[in-house]
């Protein structure tokens, strides 16, 4: 039986090959960005793609590549020759003073990244992502990598109560109660993101966005479960889960690892 830790570095490293797979690391961005997860049993320490690799690429990572942090940003374990990633100081920081928060990602998005520089705020565009963006994004005005214990609390307590947020110019970093959510938060977050291009391109800055009405009806739905075509079939106490996106790419990851991909 695997031990947690094993666990956890096997997900993180699913959780990296997925933004690969997804687009959001690929190219020249191929080697750009890291997920991390908290340790269930001790939450002073963290899993997250190290740096340092033969190939050191989101699309190629596996589990026994995985580094363990602790919450200041120090190496607590990893394979020789590698050490954390050049931006620990982003994970730590935020899963230090955020406690609800168990997992961060951060890539290299290019919508989000042109957006970003345009100084164009992202607003509701889709279905897909619509809350994380129904509000201005918090927006860290630089566009270095975070590599001070400064640069890390000034970018864990921009971010606030969001889920997500922007790096001028950089990229995005995107949090989770657990990966599956701060994976698709990203995901969601770059697909806002390039609806909030088009929109840009064929109709200007100003172009219009899902309004807040919209958004508020689309939200205040009664449950499935107490619908009379779903009610027979829906426990209430164990709402379905939709998370067939990261099942469908996790799928593929574990494929290509378990083919040596």
């Amino acid at each position: 039986m695997a031990s947690e830790l094993e666990d956890v570095r096997y997900n993180v490293a699913i959780a990296n090959r997925i933004l690969a797979l997804t687009g959001l690391a690929i190219g020249a961005t191929a080697s750009l960005g890291h997920a991390s997860l908290r340790l269930p049993s001790d939450p002073n320490k963290f899993v997250v793609k190290g740096r340092g690799y033969a190939v050191d690429a989101l699309a190629r990572i596996n589990p026994d590549q995985m580094v363990v942090c602790d919450t200041d940003g120090n190496l607590v374990d990893g394979p020789p020759g590698a050490t954390q990633c050049f931006e620990v100081k982003m994970h730590s920081s935020i899963l230090k003073t955020h406690p609800n928060i168990n997992s961060v990602v951060h890539v290299h998005p290019r919508y989000v990244v042109a957006l970003s520089v345009l100084q164009k705020r992202l607003v509701p565009m889709c279905q897909e992502g619509i809350q994380l963006v129904r509000y201005p994004l918090p927006v860290w005005p630089h566009t270095k990598t975070v590599q001070t214990d400064e640069e890390g609390m000034e970018v864990a307590e921009l971010l606030g109560d969001s889920k997500v947020m922007l790096f001028f110019g950089h990229g995005a970093a995107a949090t989770g109660v657990n990966l599956i959510e701060s994976v698709t938060n990203m995901i969601n977050l770059e697909e806002q993101a390039k609806m909030n291009w088009y929109a840009y391109c064929a109709a200007g800055p100003d172009h219009p966005s899902i309004p807040d009405e919209y958004i508020d009806e689309m939200i205040n739905r009664p449950k499935l479960w107490e619908l009379p075509q779903f009610a027979p079939h829906m426990d209430p106490k164990k709402p379905m889960q939709v998370t067939g996106v990261w099942d469908y790419y996790a799928l593929l990851a574990k494929e290509q690892m378990a083919a040596g991909l």
